[in-house]
């Protein structure tokens, strides 16, 4: 199975980054990336699945948004180009940018009727095939040095012919904004499960009834990661829960059917997740990138210095 598409949900309107997201795409916000450039959020998701295999992206986005990401991008490219004249980063950063805007298209989400309905806009574009789909508002940060997170899940898929999803092992006071899912090892293969059960953000009393993972320390459960592979046939599930449902299509009632209706396999990512859209998040996601990658050094001087700064006005 050769994953060559991926997608990615952005249609969200990031209410939790008001008043900035309310100017400008949230996906659109800029961040440092590992290789210690700024980069629109949006470009370094797209990175990660381009570096992983992938060869076309289609970006859910609301309506009218697909045009403004084209503009922007465009403007980025050019502003590159005439303000950076000569310098190697600022041409490299022009033609990636090329190179995204040749192999991005954009599919509309006419009505926020949630992520499940997000995810069904993407059909077309799939066209019966695998894919990988990943959350606009989420980065990602491997601990393999020559292998990204999405690399990992999609070499998975690939092997074992069928749906993966991503999953990290999640401290029990955290599982409540996480799906959460157990199910049973598969020999062989340390940190794949084939899935059993899966619930949305769980009460920890539901988790330790119904969500224990044998092998697992004490006090932790599978959540999911943000990212996923999938076989068409979830678009066949989608499909009746968007006529049944109407207003709030969930995915993951269509995942549990998945899991009991096809193979469909969790991975532990060596990686670390960073939702953007919580308080703090950015923040998270920014020290993160900072210290995974080759602003290492000045992330961690300006992390001492803040917290020398911290301790300081405590002491006074």
């Amino acid at each position: 199975m050769k994953i060559k598409k991926a997608v990615i949900t952005a249609a969200a309107r990031g209410e939790r980054l008001y008043p900035v997201a309310d100017t400008i795409q949230k996906a659109m916000l800029p961040i440092i990336d590992v290789d210690g450039l700024h980069k629109p959020v949006i470009q370094i998701i797209a990175e990660e699945a381009f570096s992983s295999g992938i060869e076309e992206l289609c970006v859910i986005c609301a309506p009218g948004d697909g045009e403004r990401y084209i503009s922007a991008f465009a403007s980025l490219r050019d502003n590159l180009v005439k303000s950076f004249k000569g310098v190697d980063w600022a041409k490299e950063e022009a033609e990636k940018i090329d190179q995204l805007l040749s192999r991005i298209e954009f599919a509309e989400q006419e009505e926020p009727l949630g992520y499940g309905h997000a995810v069904y806009c993407a059909r077309e574009f799939v066209n019966n095939e695998p894919f990988l789909l990943l959350l606009g508002d989420y980065l990602y940060v491997s601990n393999l040095l020559q292998k990204r997170c999405a690399a990992q899940l999609v070499e998975l898929a690939s092997q074992e012919n069928c749906s993966v999803s991503a999953v990290n092992p999640t401290i029990e006071h955290q599982i409540g904004r996480y799906g959460t899912l157990t199910g049973k090892q598969m020999a062989g293969k340390a940190g794949v499960y084939q899935i059993d059960n899966i619930i949305e953000k769980p009460s920890l009393s539901v988790a330790e009834l119904e969500l224990q993972t044998p092998g697992l320390r004490v006090g932790y459960y599978l959540c999911f990661f943000g990212m996923h592979v999938f076989t068409p046939i979830i678009f066949d599930i989608l499909e009746k829960h968007v006529a049944r449902d109407g207003s709030n299509i969930l995915l993951t009632p269509a995942l549990q059917e998945l899991a009991e209706t096809d193979k469909f396999l969790a991975q532990e990512v060596k990686g670390n997740r960073y939702d953007l859209s919580k308080k703090l998040g950015w923040l998270q996601a920014q020290i993160a990138l900072g210290l995974a990658g080759q602003a290492h050094d000045e992330t961690l001087t300006s992390m001492v210095d803040l917290l020398a700064e911290a301790n300081s006005r405590k002491s006074s």
